[in-house]
């Protein structure tokens, strides 16, 4: 039976600087990101985003925005890896270091691709920057990885 993991990412943007939180992620999807994470059971999608928005970076954030989803599809198994994005310019609290998922800070959204990113993530900003893209959907399996020695070139269609 295929799976279907869903999970979610979030950008935070200081209304003032308008630089944006991210995360050097060192366990998982190494790199620069936003702050996310996985849908638990019983949990809707936005208030996941608000937990692990706050179990990230210790913010409590607000008025969440829905800007768009990733739809990754394996075409061997049929399984399913779906990533809800959000938005927003409303948050609270003390922002932490670090946690166990890597250091968080904010820095101007122009300098992040310049930045060492986790993978696809330069992809996914562009569903957070342009309004005219609500969702990226891309075919995938593990043949593909191997056949490009763990670098494929995806083809991801913009919607």
């Amino acid at each position: 039976m295929p799976k279907i993991e869903l999970t979610n990412m979030i950008m935070i943007q200081n209304p003032e600087t308008k630089d944006v939180l991210v995360q050097k992620r060192v366990k998982y999807w190494c790199g620069i990101t936003f702050p996310g994470g996985h849908v638990e059971n019983g949990e809707s999608f936005y208030d996941s985003a608000v937990r692990e928005v706050k179990e990230e970076t210790g913010l409590t954030v607000k008025n969440l925005e829905y800007c768009g989803c990733v739809h990754w599809h394996n075409t061997d198994t049929n399984d399913k890896y779906i990533v809800f994005f959000y938005k927003t310019t409303e948050y609270e609290g003390e922002l932490l270091k670090a946690t166990d998922e890597g250091e968080v800070f904010f820095t101007p959204i122009d300098s992040i691709k310049d930045m060492p990113l986790s993978p696809n993530f330069d992809k996914y900003l562009n569903v957070f920057l342009n309004d005219d893209i609500t969702e990226i959907f891309c075919n995938w399996n593990e043949k593909m990885k191997e056949e490009a020695n763990g670098e494929p070139n995806w083809d991801f269609q913009y919607r």
